[in-house]
């Protein structure tokens, strides 16, 4: 798309509702996410070194474009310098796991990238041994990244929930402690400490916000990072509930899926193959399911066309907005606003439009240079130079 064009049409598959299930919510977050654990979390990661608060810009040409009245976009990018918000997650459990435990510790997780760097980096600064577990498809580069933090790596054949589950065995048989933020049955605690992490953006945000958001936009995996946000919604923010839509790749859209059969967790199977690495999974935490399910207005799966417009239109924007480097993950949020306002019937569910403020956030930067490059195409550099690493 070119800069100030109308953005195009692309393919939008969707569940959407006029009322969230606002008691089967609270209902949700109370339970999985009890407010002690954000209070902890809300403390303890500012007073980590380096700390700093993420900006929030304000988007001016993008909304005008999209036809609403504010866009605000959180950058995660510059997060502890490991390019993502996921540096608020695991390296936060990994310090409480350290904490608590007497004698020597080995975390391991699986990953498509951000989050083994959060907890590969968590763990050299806790002195512990880190497992790292990764798909074949992931790539050298994030391989790289994560390694460099002094985290053991090993390749397992398939896809991500492959790797999930290579973790999960090896992990049981030699007693170390996985550190996810995807829960299953036995595993609910940790999980729940990765998810309080990412409260801190919200915290943020809420402060640095000029204008209640009407509608949130939140990218989904297996949708740790989405059930988070709105559960911290649900403790910090005063005042009604702003519309959440989650927003998920076409090819991996496991909670539509689940939604769409009354929220009973259904996996997507195949290869998961989209741009958008870090939310290519196959089925969700069933954690994150049961906040999302009771919470949200709306889920839309977006193809990576869409992804690598919004990325585009991020890095060089539209008049008076800033530039933000985005990965393809990090930019599914700003897809599925244009996909949501180029669909009249989404919009009306929705109630979106020009007296509407909306929220999206970029999760991550370019944590794969060379991947973020090639998505975005000759002479399309970010304003102002090269990509940040």
């Amino acid at each position: 798309m070119s800069r100030g064009a109308p953005f195009s049409h692309y393919f939008v598959d969707a569940l959407a509702r006029a009322q969230a299930d606002e008691s089967s919510f609270g209902d949700a977050v109370r339970k999985g996410l009890p407010q002690a654990l954000y209070d902890e979390a809300l403390n303890a990661i500012p007073q980590w070194p380096g700390y700093e608060p993420t900006p929030l810009h304000a988007m001016p040409g993008q909304a005008a474009l999209a036809g609403l009245a504010g866009i605000a976009c959180k950058d995660e990018g510059a997060r502890f310098g490991l390019g993502s918000f996921k540096a608020l997650g695991g390296a936060y459990a990994v310090r409480v796991l350290a904490a608590r435990r007497q004698g020597p510790l080995t975390v391991a997780c699986a990953t498509e990238g951000n989050h083994g760097r959060s907890v590969a980096w968590g763990a050299q600064q806790a002195g512990a041994r880190c497992v790292i577990f990764l798909h074949e498809r992931v790539s050298p580069g994030r391989e790289q990244a994560i390694a460099k933090y002094g985290a053991e790596i090993r390749r397992v054949p398939g896809n991500y929930d492959d790797a999930v589950l290579a973790c999960a065995r090896v992990a049981e048989e030699e007693g170390w402690t996985i550190v996810s933020d995807t829960t299953w049955p036995g595993y609910e605690e940790i999980p729940s400490i990765v998810m309080a992490g990412y409260g801190v953006m919200l915290q943020e945000t809420l402060g640095q916000l000029t204008q209640t958001p009407t509608h949130v936009f939140l990218q989904a995996g297996v949708g740790g990072m989405a059930a988070a946000v709105m559960a911290a919604f649900h403790y910090l923010h005063d005042g009604p509930m702003p519309k959440f839509i989650i927003v998920e790749p076409r090819n991996a859209a496991c909670i539509l899926a689940s939604v769409r059969h009354g929220g009973r967790l259904t996996t997507v199977t195949g290869k998961l193959e989209t741009v958008t690495a870090g939310l290519a999974c196959g089925a969700p935490s069933p954690l994150a399911l049961s906040i999302i399910n009771g919470g949200a207005h709306a889920v839309l799966a977006v193809d990576d066309d869409a992804v690598i417009e919004a990325m585009r239109a991020l890095a060089r924007p539209a008049a008076g907005d800033p530039a933000v480097v985005a990965g393809a993950s990090g930019a599914a949020g700003l897809a599925g606003l244009r996909a949501v306002m180029q669909n009249n019937g989404l919009r009306e569910q929705l109630a979106i439009g020009p007296d509407s403020h909306a929220l999206i956030i970029n999760t991550e930067s370019d944590t794969d240079r060379s991947d973020y490059l090639a998505l975005m195409g000759s002479g399309l550099e970010p304003e102002g130079g090269p990509a940040r690493t």
